[in-house]
């Protein structure tokens, strides 16, 4: 049985993930690549502010890494770990809305 201290991290990276803006911001990055935060403020819409206290969050996480080239500062989601967490996820819920159009269908 896991200690009650790593059950404190998980809940913590759950909650972590249970931001909505986090979890676009790691699609917008997973699927558009590495950007800068202009281009996510562009592709997004959210203020300078919202992403860069996302960002900060998600890159304390290890989610989400940032380098600097130039002037700019460049956000990558290069982490394996969101690549194993949205086939994990996105394969669950394919599973559960095929069971719910199932039931539908049936009806």
């Amino acid at each position: 049985m896991p200690s009650p201290q790593l059950f404190d991290e998980l809940s913590a990276f759950f909650r972590l993930l249970s931001e909505p803006a986090r979890l676009q911001l790691l699609c917008q990055l997973k699927h558009g690549g590495a950007m800068d935060v202009a281009s996510l403020i562009e592709a997004m819409g959210f203020s300078q502010s919202h992403i860069s206290r996302q960002l900060g969050q998600l890159q304390r996480a290890g989610l989400v890494s940032c380098e600097r080239v130039g002037t700019r500062l460049i956000d990558t989601a290069d982490e394996p770990l969101v690549d194993d967490l949205c086939v994990l996820v996105m394969g669950r819920l394919r599973e559960r809305l095929e069971q719910q159009l199932e039931h539908l269908q049936a009806a």
